[in-house]
C-alpha cells in the first residue's frame, strides 16, 4: 500500500528529467572534471570515467529513483516505509538520515565555491581579467579568498537564490527554474565549445581529452575516476531518492537513469571541449588543478577577443550548473521538514538554508582568518587540513560512499525481487544484469573506495 504524500508531484516526465539532470550536473562536471582529467593524463582517465558511469552510476541512480518512488516521501520517511513494507529493521532509516545530512553538509561548502563563480561573473563582465598573466590571476583569486566579507556576500546571495527556488515548491520553484537554467546551460556550453573551436587550439584539446595513453593509468587514478563518476552523478547524495518520491508511475525509471547518466557525462565532456582548447591554445597548463577554472582560465579570457563576454558567459554557466545542484541539496531537508504538521515549506526552506549558511561561515573563514586552524590537528592524517578540507573529506570520502553502499545493499538484498520489478519493469535479462550490479559489483566498488580513501 503506497503512503499518501503531502508533496507535489512533477507535472511531466520532461520536467522531472530536467530537474534530475540538473541535480546531477553541477560543479563536479564543469569545475572538478576538467582539472582532474587535466591532472591525470586526459583521455585514459576520461574513458575509465565513462565506463564507471555506465557500469555503476546508472544502475545505482535507477535504484535510488526506485526506492524514492516506492517510499513516496522524504528520504527518512521513505526508508521507514520501505523497511516496514519489506519486513526489515527500522535501522535502515540511516540511509534517510545520511541522505539529508550529506546534502546539507555539502551545501555548506558547495555554496562557498559557487559564490566564487557568481563573483567572477561580474569580474569578467567588468573586464577585470584584461592583461592577466598567471601571477596576476593567482593574486586576484588570492585576494578573493583573503576577503571574508566579499566571500560571505556572494555566499549569501547564492544561498538566497537556492532558498527562493526551493521555497516556491516543486512546480512553481524547481520546475520553473530548471526549465530556464538547463536549456540556458546547454546553450552557453555549446556556444563555449563553438568559440573554443574558433579561438583555441581545438585539435590539441580533442587530442588531450580523447587520446588514451593507458600506460598512465594507476590504481589511484582508476579510483579517482570511479569517485568522480559517482560524485558527478550525485550518487548517494539523497537527491534522487527525494526526486523519485515525486514521480508518477508512468515514468520509466531505467529510461530516466540512462538519460541522466548520458547527459551528465555529455556535459562533462563538453566542458572539457570548451576549456582545454582555450587552455592549450594560450600555452597554459591543463594540469593546473583546482585553480584551472579560477586562475588559469581568466588568463585566457584576459587575452582572447571578446574575453569579457566569453568569460562572463562561462561563469554564468558555472553558476547555473551549481545552482541546479544546490536546489537538489536543499530539497531533501525541506521535504522532510515539510512532512511535519504545521511546518510550511517557505519557512522550512529559510530555516534549512540559514543553517547551511551559518555553518558555511566557518568554511569561508577557513580560507582567511582561520586559515591556520586545524580542527582535527591532533590526528596525523588531518594535521594539515582546514575546516573546508575536513568537511569535504568526510562528505565525499566517508559519508557519501557509505550511503551509496547502503543504498546498493538495500536495493539489491533487502527489497524483494517483486518490489524492484514492479518499479523498474525491465525484461528478465536486463533486470538480472541490474540486480547483479547492485548486489555484487556496486558494494565491492564502494568498499574498495572507502578502504582506499582511508589508507
Amino acid at each position: 500500500m503506497q503512503e499518501v504524500s503531502v508533496h507535489e508531484s512533477w507535472s511531466s516526465r520532461s520536467a522531472f528529467v530536467l530537474a534530475a539532470v540538473g541535480a546531477a550536473v553541477g560543479l563536479g562536471n564543469i569545475w572538478r572534471f576538467p582539472f582532474i582529467a587535466g591532472q591525470n593524463g586526459g583521455g585514459a582517465f576520461v574513458l575509465v570515467y565513462v565506463g564507471f558511469v555506465l557500469l555503476l552510476g546508472i544502475p545505482i541512480i535507477i535504484a535510488e529513483l526506485a526506492m524514492g518512488r516506492r517510499g513516496h516521501q522524504s528520504p527518512i520517511v521513505t526508508m521507514s516505509n520501505l523497511a516496514r513494507q519489506e519486513n526489515h529493521s527500522q535501522g535502515w532509516q540511516v540511509i534517510g538520515w545520511l541522505s539529508i545530512l550529506i546534502p546539507l553538509l555539502g551545501l555548506t561548502y558547495y555554496s562557498v565555491v559557487a559564490g566564487w563563480a557568481v563573483d567572477y561573473v561580474f569580474q569578467a563582465a567588468l573586464g577585470s581579467f584584461h592583461g592577466f598573466n598567471g601571477e596576476a590571476s593567482g593574486d586576484f583569486f588570492a585576494a578573493l579568498l583573503a576577503s571574508p566579507w566579499r566571500m560571505v556576500f556572494w555566499q549569501t546571495v547564492y544561498i538566497g537564490l537556492t532558498v527562493f527556488v526551493v521555497a516556491r515548491g516543486i512546480r512553481k520553484g524547481l520546475e520553473r527554474s530548471v526549465k530556464i537554467m538547463m536549456p540556458a546551460l546547454f546553450m552557453i556550453l555549446l556556444l563555449m565549445v563553438g568559440y573554443a573551436m574558433v579561438v583555441g587550439n581545438f585539435s590539441a584539446g580533442v587530442n588531450f581529452l580523447f587520446n588514451a595513453d593507458f600506460s598512465k593509468l594507476t590504481l589511484p587514478i582508476i579510483l579517482m575516476a570511479l569517485g568522480q563518476a559517482l560524485f558527478s552523478m550525485a550518487v548517494g547524495v539523497g537527491a534522487m531518492i527525494t526526486y523519485g518520491a515525486y514521480l508518477p508511475k508512468n515514468v520509466s525509471l531505467p529510461w530516466a537513469g540512462v538519460i541522466i547518466g548520458i547527459v551528465d557525462t555529455l556535459v562533462a565532456i563538453l566542458a572539457g571541449l570548451a576549456i582545454f582548447p582555450l587552455v592549450l591554445g594560450y600555452g597554459l597548463d591543463p594540469g593546473e588543478g583546482p585553480g584551472l577554472i579560477f586562475v588559469t582560465l581568466p588568463v585566457a579570457f584576459g587575452q582572447m577577443p571578446g574575453g569579457s563576454i566569453v568569460g562572463s558567459l562561462f561563469f554564468v554557466l558555472l553558476t547555473f550548473a551549481a545552482l541546479t545542484s544546490s536546489i537538489a541539496m536543499l530539497e531533501p531537508v525541506v521535504s522532510w521538514l515539510e512532512e511535519h504538521r504545521g511546518f510550511r515549506r517557505p519557512h522550512m526552506a529559510v530555516l534549512a538554508g540559514s543553517l547551511a549558511w551559518l555553518v558555511g561561515l566557518t568554511i569561508v573563514l577557513s580560507f582567511n582568518l582561520w586559515n591556520d586552524f586545524r580542527p582535527l590537528g591532533i590526528i596525523p592524517f588531518f594535521a594539515q587540513k582546514t575546516i573546508f578540507d575536513v568537511m569535504d573529506f568526510f562528505v565525499a570520502n566517508i559519508f557519501l560512499p557509505i550511503n551509496a553502499l547502503l543504498i546498493a545493499v538495500f536495493a539489491g538484498w533487502m527489497m524483494s525481487r517483486q518490489s524492484t520489478l514492479d518499479e523498474l519493469g525491465l525484461p528478465d535479462r536486463l533486470y538480472a544484469y541490474w540486480r547483479f550490479i547492485i548486489r555484487y559489483i556496486a558494494p565491492a566498488a564502494f568498499v574498495f573506495i572507502f578502504y582506499s580513501s582511508l589508507k
